[in-house]
């Protein structure tokens, strides 16, 4: 199948609204040679002549009468359609759609959301909370937040956080009752709660740095969740010990309500990034949201992008 000649229908376009190949050639930014290579280019991929060229006049013949009511109407349409998708990249309202982890939203989002709100009235953040990795692109979101270790191929990040420091805890009466580990090898003999990745179906690893190294622990266990939220509620009660981000559980440390233990062998993470695919680099909603987060941080490690 022939390709259709979009390039030498907006020329041909272009010579009817401004009645000469040289006016045609000015607005668009060409020289009058090219209009009229792509004009003849055109009649002979056609197969029959579109004007009648004089030294005084262009005239449509026929077949450039029906090209004219078919082409012009369908073409505005098109450079319609291209300055809304232009609007869109440049527009300061909208939706943005993000997806995060509780974590993420509580340390990163929740702390200046108040404040994003009043700086930026007519953005809408539609945020899906979300512990397993998500495919942005597919899903139909325009950035994520993720550990750096999890972030996907290909993808353009930036930093939003320091690396994160985890932690082990316990309530208070469960370490009364079953004595507090002091070393890692210790949790083989307690009750532990942990979290199952949902995409990945596995149990997340429990991991120690010790001599320089960083070793896995696989203790036995008794509660597991997909959702942080609830491993964090079930060692609240008491049902064993279990692995959070201490920034998280701050306020319960704080409290009483939780204690931490195996505190030197606890391995530091990764750091928290955003991440976007290379298309929504231009899409100024994004970059609005990328600079605030920026402004926010009291010693940015690295430019925003």
């Amino acid at each position: 199948m022939a390709r259709t000649p979009v390039s030498g229908i907006e020329v041909f376009l272009a010579i009817v609204q401004e009645g000469s190949l040289r006016a045609a050639a000015r607005s668009l930014g060409v020289g009058a040679p090219a209009v009229s290579h792509q004009l003849k280019a055109l009649e002979r991929r056609i197969g029959v002549d579109l004007l009648v060229r004089t030294t005084r006049s262009i005239e449509l013949t026929d077949a450039g009468r029906t090209l004219l009511a078919g082409a012009a109407p369908a073409f505005k349409q098109i450079v319609d359609a291209v300055e809304g998708t232009r609007a869109i990249g440049k527009s300061t309202t909208g939706t943005l759609r993000l997806t995060m982890p509780r974590s993420a939203y509580k340390l990163i989002i929740a702390p200046v959301l108040s404040d994003f709100q009043a700086q930026y009235p007519h953005v809408c953040l539609d945020m899906s909370i979300n512990e397993g990795l998500v495919d942005i692109v597919r899903d139909g979101f325009h950035a994520g937040i993720r550990l750096q270790g999890r972030l996907t191929a290909g993808m353009v990040a930036v930093r939003l956080t320091e690396p994160l420091v985890p932690c082990y805890s316990a309530a208070p009466s469960y370490l009364a009752a079953h004595g507090r580990p002091q070393h890692p090898r210790d949790l083989l003999s307690h009750k532990c709660v942990r979290y199952k990745s949902v995409t990945a179906k596995r149990i997340w690893d429990w991991q120690f740095a010790e001599d320089g190294q960083v070793k896995t622990v696989d203790p036995p266990t008794r509660l597991i969740f997909d959702s942080m939220q609830s491993v964090t509620k079930a060692v609240r009660d008491g049902h064993g010990i279990g692995w959070s981000l201490r920034a998280v559980i701050e306020n319960d440390l704080r409290s009483g309500a939780l204690e931490t233990v195996l505190d030197p062998y606890v391995a530091k993470l990764s750091a928290y990034h955003l991440y976007y695919p290379e298309q929504n680099r231009r899409l100024e909603l994004l970059r609005l949201f990328i600079d605030f987060l920026a402004s926010k941080r009291e010693s940015p490690a690295e430019p925003f992008v």
